[in-house]
């Protein structure tokens, strides 16, 4: 899987050239589509070579997760800093406003988008905020995906912030890009937080790389899977990466 070894600044840069480019010409397709990258999606992509496949179609797969800065760090990438999904999202809005940043919001249940929308706009006043919706809670079809690109087009976003969990919300990126043109960046559970229907882990918590044991032992019943299953099959792959690497940067630098 290809990783761009980026730190948060870098990437806030990176969304917001991208969201410029968008106004510029909002003709131009496809858009262009980001994935924050953390062990399990890794883990899950190892699985799934379609998965896989989906992520690697990405523009802007950024590191998000400690395990992946340390293993950059390992492969001589010399990254500090994961591109923390709630942090992106305010530092873009925040940075955004100057600029005119268009953002729309997809994801979530009704109560938790309104949450999510409402924080950003207390948070950030002067933020655009032109669209926002809670799509069905089933798989999308073909026309549930176009239908949603043209809402996304008439409303002129040239950021759009989806959280649906993995795989689907990198799923639903892949299968809008071609159509919207604008940054699509997956975020999952930054609308809880943001919103404040769930409790981020402290910072000393993300720093010393435990989030995962944080959030399992806030939401075991619906995370078992994730750190059980995920964590061991990372690594195993992590491990296979760096023998095949041998000192040669697995990381991309930007």
């Amino acid at each position: 899987m290809r990783v761009l070894a980026v730190e948060p600044d870098g990437a806030v840069a990176l969304v917001l050239a991208a969201a410029a480019r968008a106004a510029a010409d909002p003709t131009v397709r496809p858009g262009v589509g980001a994935h924050l990258c953390n062990a399990w999606t890794l883990a899950c992509a190892l699985g799934d070579p379609t998965y896989a496949a989906v992520l690697d179609r990405g523009d802007l797969p950024f590191p998000d997760g400690t395990p992946l800065v340390w293993f950059a760090r390992l492969a001589g990438a010399g990254t500090r800093r994961r591109v923390y999904g709630p942090d992106l999202v305010l530092d873009v809005v925040d940075a955004g406003r100057s600029v005119g940043v268009r953002h729309y919001l997809l994801g979530g249940s009704p109560a938790t988008l309104e949450a999510f929308r409402t924080s950003l706009e207390r948070r950030g006043p002067g933020v655009l905020v032109v669209g926002a919706e809670s799509p069905p809670f089933r798989p999308l079809d073909d026309d549930d995906v176009a239908a949603i690109a043209r809402r996304v087009v008439d409303a002129g976003a040239t950021v759009v912030w989806i959280g649906l969990g993995t795989p689907q919300q990198d799923v639903l990126v892949d299968r809008l890009r071609p159509h919207v043109p604008a940054v699509l960046v997956p975020v999952g559970a930054a609308f809880d937080f943001i919103g404040g229907a769930k409790r981020q882990a402290p910072g000393w918590v993300q720093r010393a790389g435990l989030e995962w044991a944080f959030r399992l032992l806030s939401e075991p019943g619906r995370l078992w899977r994730r750190y059980v299953l995920g964590i061991p099959r990372y690594l195993w792959g992590t491990a296979a990466d760096l023998w095949r690497a041998r000192g040669r940067p697995a990381l991309h630098r930007t």
